[in-house]
């Protein structure tokens, strides 16, 4: 009998006194900060600046073309989309969930040419890492809202 009380009071103990997780910080304030610093930079043709946004193990999934991983090869690749003639860039997030170190956003981007006109537009998902230096694109992948071209014939 005495064991069943000690092997009871033990079991409430340690199930029972358990205080509930408080909830994580809200990403989103952080993550918008960091998708102004995104579009500041496509503006400012910086793709050291984009590239300084993502973790350093970070995956880059654009449409049509193979994954792009870690971020020296993310700096080029976004030199090259540069290079492509963008002068703005925008993303709008629509949602936002998270945990105290990781997050999932999805949301709207549009790219502008040169002469103000909308010259793409689609959706992304990234998946958010926190580390000391705050939230870095861990995946991002995005792709256009376009119709895919018929085959040449």
């Amino acid at each position: 009998m005495t064991r069943r009380v000690l092997v009871i009071a033990l079991s409430l103990l340690v199930f029972g006194c358990t205080a509930p997780s408080p909830a994580p910080v809200d990403a989103k304030p952080e993550i918008a900060e960091q998708n102004k610093k995104f579009s500041a930079a496509v503006t400012a043709k910086d793709p050291a600046a984009i590239a300084a946004l993502y973790a350093e193990d970070a995956v880059l999934m654009p449409p049509n073309a193979a994954a792009v991983r870690g971020r020296a090869a993310i700096q080029a690749y976004w030199q090259a989309f540069l290079d492509s003639g963008v002068t703005n860039g925008t993303l709008t997030s629509s949602d936002v969930s998270n945990t105290d170190t990781d997050a999932i956003e999805a949301g709207t981007w549009v790219i502008r040419a040169p002469d103000g006109t909308v010259a793409e537009n689609g959706k992304y998902m990234v998946w958010w890492k926190k580390s000391a230096n705050g939230w870095h694109f861990y995946r991002d992948i995005f792709n256009s809202d376009r119709p895919v071209a018929p085959p040449a014939k």
